[in-house]
């Protein structure tokens, strides 16, 4: 599942008439950056979400073998992913790999280091840094691990940082009455129970969530 439904506000003029997945790093917009990633012996089906300026991305991805997910209203993280169940695999899905396309990549392959990290006794296990080596990334950061990558929120700490990358279960989305909501809601249910774990990525990635951030994602892809 990549997430490509938002409106990119804090691009500023940039997303004005382009939605943020169409933004061009070194060449290439977020949105191949993000398939790129997305090797056929690591996910099966793939599904984009769209909102905002979403004919353009609708045309960019023919040719792709990809489904598209449109959203009337933005349903955020957790209600998107579930709108797109249908289209991810016969009922019930198992664990789904979701993807971020506001980010780019350098070092090991986000989605094989999950798929080689993930076991039955986790319900979510999410892609990390240490925020030193999180280029772009702007506040503190999100979680914090144990010896086993039991994640904990980091409540102000200084944190890793996750990177929009992870393979999570997606049982718990029935039991959600709102249409609208993040997967920190699940994420939180799944902590409480000690089924939330993290791991780190061996290589770089920039946040490319600002316009500054498309010059510092260059300079880091370019070595």
């Amino acid at each position: 599942m990549l997430f490509a439904a938002g409106f990119g506000t804090r691009m500023g003029a940039l997303t004005q008439n382009c939605p943020k997945p169409l933004l061009k790093v070194a060449g290439k917009t977020l949105l191949d950056h993000a398939l790129d990633l997305c090797k056929p012996e690591i996910v099966g089906k793939k599904v984009v979400n769209l909102h905002f300026l979403g004919d353009q991305i609708a045309q960019h991805l023919q040719g792709h073998d990809s489904a598209v997910s449109w959203e009337d209203t933005i349903l955020e993280t957790g209600g998107g992913l579930r709108a797109a169940l249908p289209l991810l695999g016969a009922s019930p899905v198992g664990p789904v790999v979701t993807l971020n396309t506001d980010a780019v990549w350098t070092g090991a392959n986000p989605l094989a280091e999950l798929s080689a990290a993930w076991d039955d006794s986790m319900d979510a296990l999410l892609l990390l840094s240490p925020i030193a080596q999180a280029i772009g990334h702007q506040g503190s950061g999100d979680f914090l691990t144990d010896a086993a990558g039991h994640l904990q929120r980091a409540n102000g700490a200084p944190g890793l940082v996750y990177l929009g990358a992870q393979i999570i279960r997606t049982d718990r989305l029935a039991e959600v009455e709102q249409a609208k909501f993040s997967l920190n809601l699940l994420w939180d249910q799944m902590i409480a129970d000690g089924r939330a774990f993290g791991v780190l990525h061996h290589g770089g990635w920039c946040d490319v969530g600002h316009p500054a951030a498309i010059g510092l994602a260059e300079r880091m892809l370019n070595g």
